[in-house]
Parts: C-alpha cells; structure tokens; sequence
C-alpha cells in the first residue's frame, strides 16, 4: 500500500480559495450560466452596479451566516471565520476579474468563440467541484456557503454530497426568482448552471475519495485546529 502525501491544512486552505475564486471567474466568462452557489450575489453585482462580484458576496454571505446560526440553533464566534474566508475569496475574486480575458469590460461573457467557452466551462465546472473538496479536508472554515454545508452535515449526520446537492438546486431556484425580479428576464444563469446543480455534489464527493487516498492532510496548528471542530460541537 503506497503511503500518503502529507500536506499542510494550511496550504490547502489558500489553495482552495484561488482555484475558487479562479473558476468562478472563468465561468462568469464562458457564459453557459455561472455556478448556482455564487449565482445570487452575481446578479446583485448585475443589479447594483456599484458593488463589484467580489463584494456582493459579501452580502450575501452574510445573509447565509445568519440563516446558518438559525440552522444551526446555536452561535460560536470561531464560526466568523467562515465570513474571513468569504472576505479573502471576494477579494482574490475580484483581483482575477482584473485579468483581460477574465474582465467583463474587456472580454463581455460569452464573447469568445463556442469552441473555447465550452472548454471553460467544462474545466470551471470540475476545478470548482474539486476545490470545494479541498475546503472540505482542512480544518479552517470555507466560505459560508460550504462552511453551511459541513457545518449542517455534522450537526444532523446528513451525507455531505447529497446535502450539497439539496443547498445547490435551493440557491438554483433562488437566483431564477432573483433573475427575473431584477430584469424580467434570464441573467447569469443556464444550462450550465443546471448541469452543476445536479452534478456538483457526486462530483465533489468524487474528489474528496481521490483526495484522501492520495493525501494526509495535517493541521499546522494542533491547538489552533481544535477550534475549529464541529461534530457533535456544531
């Protein structure tokens, strides 16, 4: 049996958050819809044009966090973490965005030829599935939306991939409603968006196998990461 790889919770926390936030943007351009997760604060930046993508997640999220501690039936003041990595996310985000091909000033979504945003789609799509994974395996709070997922999943032993799935179709479902209250049309939100609310979860749940097989993740901290427990103390 070959021995595992050992890497730094650390190391793969950061991680998680630029290939996050690098997808995200490279599905915003493509344009076949944007990742159901991130599709609610996308039409807000649509809609108030003076936040940018970045920083209307910020309100968002905030809305989730809120949402989660109802969930939850208890608060803990480790668990704004998860807003720290929502606010490091939005600015990495949003630092992406300053990339030419990746800025809708410069490249509108949906601009470059068939052949190419397929392609960007379909490694958006599984670059976002495994980088949640890599959120999954550190200790350190992903942004809320995850944070809620692995928050809720200990707390009522829901499996992970299919509560994943169950939150990604609520947040499919909100942002058509948003969609349409906003512009009285469909924005930032297609097939692809479909195609990942439904595949997501199975996706996600493949990476995490692959990557516990091949990695141990050690915490830098010891002390630190016992903070950071959920289980029965979520």
């Amino acid at each position: 049996m070959s021995r595992k790889i050992k890497i730094s919770s650390v190391v793969t926390y950061f991680a998680a958050i630029v290939l996050l936030s690098l997808t995200v943007a490279i599905l915003s351009t493509a344009d076949f819809g944007i990742s159901m997760i991130v599709a609610p604060a996308y039409l807000l930046s649509l809609k108030a044009g003076f936040l940018s993508f970045g920083q209307a997640e910020y309100v968002v999220q905030a809305i989730v966090f809120i949402l989660l501690c109802i969930v939850l039936k208890r608060f803990r003041f480790v668990y704004f973490f998860s807003f720290v990595t929502c606010l490091i996310y939005g600015f990495v985000l949003d630092l992406w965005r300053k990339i030419p091909f990746l800025n809708p000033a410069a490249t509108p979504p949906g601009s470059m030829n068939l052949p190419l945003r397929i392609a960007m789609f379909v490694i958006g799509m599984i670059l976002t599935s495994f980088s949640v994974a890599l959120f999954f395996k550190t200790y350190l709070f992903p942004q809320v939306y995850d944070f809620f997922v692995k928050a809720v999943s200990c707390k009522y032993g829901i499996k992970l991939s299919r509560l994943k799935t169950i939150v990604d179709l609520s947040c499919l479902t909100a942002s058509v409603i948003m969609t349409f209250a906003f512009f009285g049309e469909i924005r930032g939100i297609g097939w692809g968006t479909l195609i990942m609310a439904l595949l997501n979860g199975t996706v996600i749940g493949f990476f995490s196998k692959l990557l516990d097989k091949a990695f141990d993740f050690k915490p830098t901290f010891t002390r630190f990461a016992a903070m950071f427990k959920l289980g029965t103390a979520a």
